[in-house]
């Protein structure tokens, strides 16, 4: 596949992830897998999971941090040279802020006669379970390995630990401790990424 051909596809998708993402970044990621490494196979679970990790790692939203880093790893995946990949990242990374700036612009003009309308009211309501359903899934995606028959009725699941993430026992006691830090104690979440990073060294 040549170089502008994918970053048109990148672009493209991207541009549909901004347009169909309620809630955030955190909602973002499991509909950014689902087209990323389940649709187009252009990254594996193990390489999603980097993603998400140095996204979070790193300033600013996460959506847009994931959406630069896909656009550089998969034009560097697919061989094109530094020049080329960057611009996919810069181009990536415009396509999935790009909805968000047009539709907010558009909304500033009425927002304020919305905001008091009963029916914007209901659909608002209906909307924040379903972004809390978006960011529980992206924790899902990136601890078990699910396949589904798409049937409705009798259907099989089948659901398994993705191995790629959590490699052995160590890796679920790096998990348990994280989730300890952060829910008992309030650790701040970067100094749980810096100790995890520490971690990471000393015992791989």
């Amino acid at each position: 596949m040549s170089d502008l051909v994918l970053i048109l596809q990148l672009f493209f998708t991207f541009f549909i992830i901004g347009i169909f993402t309620f809630g955030g970044g955190f909602a973002m990621i499991s509909l950014i897998q689902a087209e990323i490494v389940v649709k187009h196979q252009w990254l594996n679970n193990s390489q999603f999971t980097d993603i998400i990790a140095i996204s979070q790692m790193t300033p600013g939203p996460i959506g847009v941090n994931s959406a630069t880093y896909v656009g550089y790893e998969v034009l560097k995946t697919n061989g094109a040279n530094e020049f080329i990949c960057i611009i996919s990242a810069i181009l990536t990374s415009l396509a999935v802020i790009l909805p968000s700036f047009i539709i907010i612009l558009i909304l500033v003009f009425f927002y304020n006669k919305a905001k008091s309308n009963k029916h914007f009211n209901t659909i608002m309501d209906y909307l924040k379970p379903c972004v809390i359903g978006l960011i529980g899934s992206a924790a899902v995606i990136m601890i078990f390995d699910i396949h589904w028959d798409g049937k409705i009725l009798f259907s099989h699941l089948n659901i398994n630990i993705l191995k790629e993430n959590f490699v052995d026992w160590k890796s679920f006691a790096l998990l348990a401790v994280s989730l300890i830090a952060s829910l008992k104690f309030k650790i701040n979440p970067l100094l749980i990424l810096v100790f995890a990073a520490i971690a990471g060294l000393i015992i791989y």
